[in-house]
């Protein structure tokens, strides 16, 4: 059975988040909550968090106990782009593109 959890409109572009997910899948729960604690970058705290609610979802909904999971998929996927302008040198303008993403995490019974 397939439990899952999504955090939206993260302000953190797709593309570095999917630097972190690629190390989760097939890692029991309490091992990719290690390897997010230790990961340099400051997005794993994100994707923590959204693992910590999976888990807690097959555990509260569905009566699973929280050791036995393991991460079967882990996904980020583009939100919306906040569009903004910023001044430049000789009456000019330079986009600046806010990014947000979608995280999803899939846990399943191993």
């Amino acid at each position: 059975m397939e439990i899952s959890a999504t955090a939206k409109y993260l302000p953190v572009s797709a593309r570095k988040v999917r630097l972190v997910l690629e190390q989760l899948p097939g890692k029991s729960v309490d091992e990719a909550m290690t390897i997010l604690r230790y990961l340099p970058t400051p997005h794993a705290r994100l994707v923590a968090k959204v693992l910590r609610s999976a888990a807690a979802n097959a555990e509260n909904n569905f009566s699973l106990d929280a050791t036995d999971l393991r991460v079967k998929r882990a996904y980020a996927g583009e939100g919306r782009t906040l569009k903004r302008f910023k001044a430049k040198a000789r009456g000019r303008v330079a986009p600046i593109l806010h990014r947000t993403s979608h995280i999803t995490v899939v846990v399943e019974e191993a």
